[in-house]
């Protein structure tokens, strides 16, 4: 897996990143993995399951990205236009979260 050039403390991921090398390398990075174990693991790794909700919540939000028609089959070819439909977009959702907290 590429890491980026600024090294992420920790790293969320679902339980098909759930192996003992993929660990041992972030560990070797110095990054902490927050991976839930599989189900047939014999010791079972406990993360951070409040961390581990961040997770859910970055799903969710691509889950509604991709609800918009445009975005999800990306008919924009230029990464320009596609990045600014991507913004407009989470602007809409934002939005929409605002309503109403008063």
């Amino acid at each position: 897996m590429a890491i980026p050039v600024a090294t992420p403390k920790p790293l969320l991921a679902d339980k098909g990143y759930d192996g003992d090398r993929f660990r041992e390398s972030l560990l070797v990075r110095g990054i902490l993995p927050i991976i839930p174990p599989r189900s047939n693991r014999k010791v079972p790794e406990h993360p951070d399951y409040r961390r581990y909700k961040d997770r859910n919540r970055v799903e969710r939000m691509f889950g509604k990205l991709k609800q918009q028609r445009r975005i999800a089959t990306r008919y924009d070819k230029i990464i320009l236009s596609f990045e600014s439909l991507l913004n407009l977009a989470a602007t809409r959702l934002w939005r929409k979260s605002l309503v109403n907290t008063a």
